[in-house]
């Protein structure tokens, strides 16, 4: 299947300029070749080029699901960057093929990185949403001041916060998922870990502490740890 991301709009599909030059001048598609066309927002459509331009490709729906693999819950992860941007770009590139709704990038007291580069991030996760073959594209936000973060409205939301502060009450991860909540917002800290404050202003705005196991991880693992333990509690009962 080759994915591309574009517009549906009924019968008709439309790549944008970036996936029309890919489409026409990487791979040499053509007209009458059927590609499959995702809007990111779970449309699925098959379809037949049938026109050909340096800054547009246009293509005839053939077939059309809407929800494809859609996810019996959402999950949002707020975390921290570290240093080595490489190591949440590894992050986000898997986080994207497990399965993943959303994702804040979080300034913390120990916060070593104070920016990022939202629109190679954004690359890095259509990318990977196209190899793995989704039609959900995960939203990313910004960098958000943690104080700022906490006070959001997540209503719905299981708000869980993981840090390594064995003598602040905590709960495994598992024992949240198992009641398989609906929408799960997990935020995870810098390499120093959240400040003992933050941790307790996080409590006091309806977050819930967690562990992750028994180890501890690099903040890109720990992530990750929580995306997986999530997939697994919804999908592999």
């Amino acid at each position: 299947m080759k994915l591309f991301f574009g517009t549906i709009e009924g019968d008709n599909a439309f790549l944008n300029e970036e996936e029309s030059h890919h489409f026409s001048k990487v791979l040499r598609g053509n007209e009458g070749d059927i590609i499959h066309i995702t809007d990111g927002n779970g449309n699925l459509a098959k379809c037949e080029i049938t026109l050909v331009s340096k800054k547009m490709v246009e293509a005839n729906v053939l077939e059309l699901q809407k929800n494809f693999e859609q996810k019996n819950y959402y999950l949002h992860v707020a975390i921290a960057p570290t240093k080595a941007m490489e190591r949440i770009e590894f992050f986000l590139e898997k986080a994207t093929e497990i399965g993943i709704d959303e994702i804040t990038f979080l300034q913390a007291f120990h916060s070593e990185r104070k920016n990022i580069k939202i629109e190679r991030i954004e690359k890095i996760i259509q990318a990977a949403t196209k190899q793995s073959l989704k039609a959900y594209l995960p939203k990313v936000n910004d960098l958000t001041k943690f104080n700022d973060f906490i006070k959001m409205n997540f209503e719905g939301y299981e708000k869980c916060i993981a840090h390594c502060e064995s003598d602040i009450e905590r709960t495994p991860f598992k024992n949240v998922l198992a009641n398989q909540p609906e929408k799960i917002l997990v935020m995870i800290g810098p390499e120093g870990d959240f400040s003992r404050d933050e941790i307790k202003n996080a409590y006091e705005n309806n977050f819930t502490g967690i562990s992750l196991g028994q180890q501890r991880f690099r903040t890109e693992t720990a992530a990750l740890q929580a995306v997986f333990a999530t997939d697994w509690a919804f999908n592999h009962k």
